[in-house]
């Protein structure tokens, strides 16, 4: 069990997490609902700021949150307490991390800051909300270099020693933070603060987006790697095995740090001004990322081949039925990982010069976004949080909570499906994204988006429900596990951190080179966008005021 101070930092970053959770959710029952035609919203309260608040709340603010409690309690796991000065430095990142949330939570909700998730210019929010922005990248910078800290500090103490995979798989991942990071502060403090705050008249809108996709893809892996941690590190530990391949999995967090950040251009095939070479040049280094993805595969699958055969699985399929399907814990990470199979063959789509052209605009992109966030991602973050939190409190996972997170786990998955099917089909049907419902004057095509099954903005709204039901089942789990379980008063009651062994025998040192993988990690970024931004920059259109359409 790890330090008591040290479960407060992670407990506190949960209940961050969760509050912005029960917020978000929320916000996207309400959307489904308006998009259905169903729901008018009253006066004080617009589409387009339940759109910001579901997006911020979610795909950034519950992220991140949960993904620091995650890295926290298990670096203290792994290489022990915190010292003094690296929880002190935790908890000024948590308390500058939560006060930039609280201010662009409030200028959302407020009224002024409805420009969606992507805060695309020429949009003009409060410059109070871009304050909020970069208090809360600078509150996550500070807890990433405690990390760092905490981790050098082992460096030496064990000179010559691989780290364990847990915590090299943490380091992997903040670099990963702190490099893409760089692109939205760019943005934020260089361009929309001074425009929001009137102090220059126009915004290089080209510019502006560009630096916010170098650091909105990478931002996909950031929420991605944790829960590849959860599948590399815990669930063999979970199957009662070992981790498959340690330097298979060091090597696959390695070519994330190399492949994720060159490739911002792919959400951009369809803007003027970036020339079709550069975006072809970033296409195919967006492919070189399936590469990691399928090292993951393998190996999960082949971890979860050898526990079953050891517990007695014969023939092609007969380990599959000896896999642990009555813990909750490992049942909602199996059902993350396929619903990602079909998320990253969309993801492939979306890459695609061509199949891009059509699905661009389209609520096939909102389908994508949740079959890859929504549901590996989230799954995997809620498969954690039945283990974490009673392992932070000292409390149970008793079996009434244990039916219940079951209940829970297979209406998100039901409520999932639904959504995000009837997503991608209404987007292949030209339903438009970013929008409140529209009936475009009863024509034909858009009458076509309330028939069918599937096809249906209904469906997407029944999907929605069961989500929102789902999450609110989750908040209560959520509760009872921090709050009324029982506590563990003997060893065999106590809640363990599933940290599976990792024989690095044959690990070679230099994947833990790091100053070698952020070396090419920056060549490959200069080469994708040292020439199109000074391009931008150098020959820039006039600029944009602002614009505040709400």
């Amino acid at each position: 069990m790890i330090g008591i101070q040290d479960r407060k930092l992670a407990l506190s970053n949960i209940i961050v997490a969760y509050i912005a959770f029960i917020i978000g959710t929320f916000c996207g029952l309400l959307q489904v609902f308006v998009r259905n035609d169903a729901l008018d919203l009253p006066t004080w309260l617009d589409y387009y700021q339940i759109l910001t608040a579901h997006g911020v709340l979610l795909a950034l603010i519950y992220t991140t949150f949960f993904i620091f409690a995650f890295l926290i309690s298990g670096m203290s796991k792994s290489l022990g307490n915190f010292g003094p000065k690296v929880r002190r430095t935790l908890w000024i990142g948590f308390a500058v991390t939560t006060i930039g949330t609280i201010l662009t939570t409030a200028l959302i909700i407020s009224g002024k800051a409805s420009v969606l998730y992507t805060f695309y210019a020429p949009l003009k929010a409060s410059g109070w909300f871009y304050i909020g922005l970069a208090l809360w990248v600078i509150g996550t910078w500070i807890s990433s270099f405690a990390l760092i800290g905490h981790y050098s500090a082992w460096k030496r103490k064990h000179k010559g020693e691989l780290s364990p995979l847990f915590a090299f798989m943490t380091i992997t991942t903040i670099i990963l933070w702190l490099i893409a990071c760089l692109g939205v502060v760019a943005t934020v403090v260089f361009q929309y603060i001074p425009w929001a705050f009137g102090w220059v008249g126009t915004i290089n809108v080209e510019l502006s987006r560009s630096l916010f996709w170098y650091f909105g893809h990478p931002l996909v892996y950031f929420w991605l790697l944790p829960a590849y941690m959860a599948w590399y590190v815990i669930v063999p530990k979970l199957l009662g095995t070992k981790v498959f391949s340690d330097s298979l999995a060091r090597l696959a967090f390695v070519l994330f740090i190399l492949f994720s950040f060159p490739v911002g251009f792919h959400h951009q095939l369809t803007e003027p001004g970036i020339s079709s070479f550069w975006k072809f040049l970033q296409v195919v280094l967006t492919f070189m990322v399936i590469i990691p993805s399928l090292m993951t595969a393998f190996s999960i699958f082949a971890t979860f081949e050898i526990s079953g055969r050891k517990k007695g699985g014969s023939g092609l399929f007969g380990w599959f039925t000896k896999l642990p399907w009555k813990d909750v814990r490992f049942t909602s990470i199996f059902i993350a990982m396929l619903f990602f199979i079909p998320g990253g063959a969309g993801g492939i789509i979306n890459a695609s010069f061509q199949l891009n052209e059509l699905v661009h605009n389209t609520l096939w992109i909102v389908g994508h976004f949740h079959i890859t966030v929504g549901a590996p991602v989230a799954m995997t973050f809620m498969g954690i949080t039945f283990w974490l939190i009673p392992y932070l409190t000292g409390r149970k996972l008793t079996k009434s909570i244990q039916k219940l997170a079951f209940i829970q786990i297979i209406t998100w998955s039901v409520g999932m499906l639904l959504m995000s099917t009837a997503q991608h089909i209404l987007g292949l049907f030209g339903a438009p994204r970013r929008t409140a419902y529209a009936g475009y004057n009863g024509h034909q095509v858009a009458m076509q988006w309330f028939d069918g099954i599937l096809s249906n903005h209904v469906t997407m709204a029944i999907g929605g429900t069961i989500l929102f039901l789902s999450a609110m089942l989750l908040v209560y789990i959520v509760c009872n596990l921090m709050f009324f379980a029982p506590l563990a008063k003997k060893p065999v009651e106590m809640t363990e951190f599933p940290m599976a062994e990792s024989d690095t025998a044959n690990t070679p040192k230099f994947l833990e080179n790091w100053w070698l993988w952020i070396g090419i990690a920056l060549l490959l970024i200069v080469m994708a966008y040292a020439f199109p931004l000074a391009e931008m920059i150098q020959h820039s259109p006039p600029g944009s005021k602002g614009q505040i359409t709400w």
